[in-house]
């Protein structure tokens, strides 16, 4: 064991700055690997000699690693001395970059893209969780909100990490990029990550696995927050997942480069975003919450009149990353407030919900883009946003909780 790592066994051990920057940089390293794979399609396709069709079972591969990373590898964390299950896991995504960068075949491609997703998202919620569980009560939202920052930021630079180095040096030398990148974080985090005993002594896998459901009926905010988590991604994917097809028709006729800079734009609301998690801290969750949810549904509007203002979609890319991302940070300083112990059950539980909102979002988009194009892609992202806000506020004034849901 390291000398300067130090043994933590509860969550009152403050946080040092660097240390939450090092829990913000490990997760945006950690979450791009699942993402470098989407610009690269055309050049995969072409080396593996896949139809255009079916390439896009590169990212399925990879979306199924990540499901499965939240259902069985993301609950370890509450099983496991976290440090170690963190090392042996990067060790195993290093090998799994390595495979993709390698391969030669599309079955190993194709294993070697959900071994990136499983590991990649297992690392990232891992250490989501972990940041949660090390940090003092008081400033476990600001902590979190550090580290959700650096997985937001991390998603968005990932596709422009990944065309800019496939420029230079092949899909290939994306992969071993990504390997050389996490064996470099790999030494700070062993040699700083504090050493968080074991949250559920003597509780067995197959029974920790069968507690996540147990976790999901006791727990009213966990359903809450999972539900407003389901809707709020689920109008970020309605939204990222048609913006391609306008902008790469004429008038504007950008290229994949030109279109993923948009997506840059969502930094600055990321980054404002990651104080929400502060916020909760000092008792402001429920407020920020009805702001966050408000942002969502106004942003549709100037997202609306993309096609005659440019400066109108930035604006709308700002305000809609910014409520989405106030939501989130917010939504997971809730949940990790409710059981210590399970904290990594927890994160795995709420992101599932996020995958089926992204799922329902992206397969949403193409049906309605292709029947009311741009307008109807916006009626539905505003209607869904609605939504989310609708039962925010009927379940926040239901109840009338003492603590906010």
């Amino acid at each position: 064991m390291s000398e300067n790592a130090c043994t933590v066994t509860s969550s009152a051990v403050p946080l040092s700055r660097s240390l939450i920057w090092l829990f913000a940089i490990a997760c945006g390293l950690s979450v791009a690997n699942v993402y470098y794979a989407q610009p690269l399609l055309d050049a995969l396709a072409r080396d593996f000699s896949i139809s255009h069709a079916a390439v896009g079972g590169v990212i399925t591969a990879t979306q199924i690693g990540c499901a499965l990373a939240l259902l069985f590898l993301v609950p370890l964390g509450d099983l496991l001395e976290r440090r170690r299950l963190m090392a042996i896991q990067l060790l195993a995504l290093l090998i799994a970059l390595m495979v993709v960068g390698l391969a030669r075949s599309a079955p190993v491609l194709l294993a070697g893209m959900l071994a990136v997703g499983m590991l990649g998202t297992a690392m990232t919620q891992g250490l989501i969780a972990y940041a949660a569980s090390a940090a003092a009560p008081g400033e476990q939202g600001r902590v979190v909100g550090a580290a959700q920052g650096g997985v937001f930021i991390g998603l968005l630079l990932a596709r422009v990490f990944s065309g800019a180095v496939s420029d230079l040096a092949g899909w290939r030398g994306v992969y071993f990029s990504a390997a050389l990148l996490m064996l470099l974080i790999a030494l700070p985090l062993w040699r700083r990550l504090p050493v968080l005993l074991p949250a559920s002594h003597g509780l067995g896998y197959l029974p920790l696995l069968a507690s996540m459901l147990t976790l999901l009926r006791e727990e009213k905010v966990l359903r809450v927050r999972g539900t407003l988590a389901l809707l709020m991604f689920a109008a970020f994917n309605i939204f990222w997942s048609a913006l391609v097809l306008p902008l790469s028709a004429p008038p504007f006729s950008f290229s994949h480069t030109a279109i993923g800079a948009f997506g840059l734009v969502g930094v600055v609301g990321a980054l404002a975003a990651s104080r929400a998690g502060k916020w909760a801290d000092q008792g402001h969750a429920r407020r920020t919450s009805a702001m966050a949810l408000l942002l969502l549904v106004l942003a549709w509007w100037p997202l609306s009149m993309m096609e005659s203002s440019l400066l109108a979609l930035v604006i709308g890319i700002v305000l809609l990353d910014l409520g989405g991302q106030a939501l989130h940070v917010t939504s997971q300083s809730l949940i990790f407030r409710l059981r210590p112990e399970a904290h990594s059950r927890l994160v795995g539980l709420y992101m599932l919900f996020y995958a089926v909102g992204s799922g329902l979002g992206a397969i949403s988009t193409t049906l309605t883009w292709a029947a009311a194009g741009w307008a109807g892609v916006c009626l539905l992202g505003a209607a869904v946003s609605l939504l989310a806000l609708g039962f925010w506020w009927i379940i926040d004034n239901t109840d009338v909780p003492s603590e906010p849901i």
